[in-house]
């Protein structure tokens, strides 16, 4: 397999592929704008501390729901209107989902990177309107795809003129309501010349395990974390709540907050030992 180089970009003050670790992180659904903006100013302090990039992310319509009885969000122009103020009060960049062409020129307007979901991560209108925007773009990888099939959506955002994109590893189908991490596939993918991110929370979904909705096991959150990082991933992904229990969407699989800095903190050790390692070189 031919590798391409991996060139360094820059969203905002947040830089990917040079070597550090990035983290991305939010809640799952935009719930109203004084609780998204307490995570935001929350979630970004905590990682300064540690000294982390930080990119806040949190969904303004959750369009895949396993019930049509679940909580999709706000919608587009409140939720629009919320980021722009995290963008504003943080200072940080914010990414969000888009899952139609018709919403991508509006909401790259707000935000600083267009997340395309997994489940449409083939659709070649949706990526090619994403990259067009100029804005970077994060695909993640579909639960029904290898990594090697990835290089096609490489392929298909580069010719579409997108100079920032990155790729999200979040998880295989494996059987019934559950999903598996392949730690190959964070060298494969970074192969293709794109800085590769780990969507830790959503890779321990149970997806439909509650009957009417989506299970997980966010217990597992630390121990896969640490793995993914020690394989050499440029940025982690990951859903955080203040009191996930009671949080409308993927509570089950949502780190709480009081575990985000002693996580960032051990994941810094572990990217800084990899770093170090001969190996890595």
């Amino acid at each position: 397999m031919q590798e391409e180089p991996l060139l360094p970009f820059s969203v905002g003050d947040v830089i990917f592929g040079d070597g550090r670790l990035t983290v991305i992180a939010g809640p799952c659904v935009i719930e109203s704008r004084e609780h998204a903006l307490m995570m935001a100013h929350e979630l970004q302090r905590r990682a300064q501390r540690v000294g982390l990039d930080f990119v806040f992310k949190s969904s303004f319509d959750k369009a895949n729901r396993s019930s049509h009885e679940s909580f999709r969000g706000l919608g587009m122009r409140v939720g629009l209107e919320v980021l722009r103020a995290v963008r504003e009060e943080t200072g940080a960049p914010v990414t969000t989902d888009v899952h139609e062409t018709g919403q991508v020129e509006e909401v790259a307007e707000t935000v600083d990177i267009l997340q395309i979901p997994a489940f449409l991560c083939r659709q070649t209108d949706l990526i090619v309107a994403a990259a067009r925007t100029g804005r970077a773009v994060n695909v993640k990888k579909g639960q029904f795809l290898s990594p090697y099939d990835a290089r096609n959506i490489v392929r298909k955002a580069r010719a579409a003129g997108c100079a920032r994109l990155l790729l999200t590893e979040r998880g295989v189908t494996f059987g019934y309501n559950n999903l598996v991490v392949d730690m190959r596939s964070f060298p494969i993918m970074r192969r293709f010349g794109v800085p590769v991110v780990f969507d830790v929370t959503h890779s321990l979904q149970l997806p439909g395990g509650l009957g009417h909705a989506t299970g997980g096991q966010a217990e597992f959150i630390e121990p896969l974390a640490r793995a993914g990082v020690a394989a050499g991933i440029d940025a982690i992904f990951l859903e955080v709540h203040d009191d996930p229990l009671r949080a409308p969407s993927d509570g089950p699989n949502m780190l709480p907050l009081e575990r985000f800095e002693p996580l960032l903190e051990t994941l810094c050790a572990v990217h800084e030992a990899v770093r170090r390692s001969p190996s890595s070189a």
